[in-house]
């Protein structure tokens, strides 16, 4: 039985069910970066190492050399980097990125939410914007990371005021689909396979049905479900913000 996915994540075959990857024009992804220090290389934790100054991330389903444009999704802030070499990182984390990468960003430690999206080559943004990786890359090699002033790169540029941090819910997005049976598939399979019973099908309209885990009020939950959910060999689960 063939079931029509919007957006949805590579899966393996069962006995059940089989679902086909859509093709897409770039990959898009949210959820939470880890920031690259040497501790995690030595603990192995992360099996590559990242320079502070680096604008280089590692992405494990994007090739080496892939444009990516990087948001702090909490202040809209971006910049342009490219994906480093294939390495291993915890499954939780959609990347790994440097000190530089996040201190440009602001990126809350505590809450490191952002979005990767590839840059299609050709795009109007690649024109546009690609060239500052270049550019910044050369300022950066020559400054120590303290040093580096920290960019407004967003397109509305507002005086920085401090935002009230809003509380900790998301949801594991794991399927968009076409047909509510499809959904109903989906859920099934994830309540048998897995220990994770707070599977949910939200309607976001008359043939879209979105199959989601959450809300989550906790990075540990949050992170216990995402690693349940492993096993399943979803190709990208996204973590969205609720």
């Amino acid at each position: 039985m063939i079931f029509f996915v919007l957006f949805a994540c590579a899966t393996k075959q069962t006995d059940n069910i089989s679902i086909p990857e859509i093709p897409k024009n770039h990959f898009l992804n949210k959820g939470f970066a880890l920031i690259y220090n040497d501790d995690l290389y030595k603990e192995k934790l992360v099996k590559g190492k990242i320079e502070n100054r680096s604008l280089v991330i590692f992405q494990k389903n994007l090739k080496k050399d892939t444009a990516v444009k990087i948001t702090n999704l909490s202040n809209s802030k971006y910049l342009i980097a490219k994906v480093g070499k294939n390495v291993r990182y915890p499954y939780f984390y959609n990347s790994v990125v440097s000190k530089r990468i996040s201190d440009e960003l602001e990126l809350d430690a505590s809450e490191p939410y952002i979005e990767i999206k590839e840059i299609v080559e050709g795009s109007s943004f690649i024109a546009k914007k690609a060239k500052t990786y270049d550019e910044e890359k050369k300022v950066a090699d020559k400054a120590p990371v303290d040093d580096i002033q920290i960019k407004e790169l967003s397109i509305n540029k507002k005086s920085k005021k401090k935002v009230k941090k809003e509380n900790f819910k998301y949801i594991l997005k794991i399927a968009d689909f076409y047909f509510k049976k499809s959904a109903d598939q989906m859920k099934s399979r994830i309540s048998n396979e897995t220990s994770i019973k707070n599977v949910n099908i939200q309607k976001l309209s008359s043939t879209k049905f979105r199959v989601f885990l959450g809300p989550f009020e906790n990075l540990n939950s949050l992170k216990k479900s995402f690693n349940a959910i492993k096993t399943l060999e979803f190709d990208s689960i996204e973590i969205i913000r609720n």
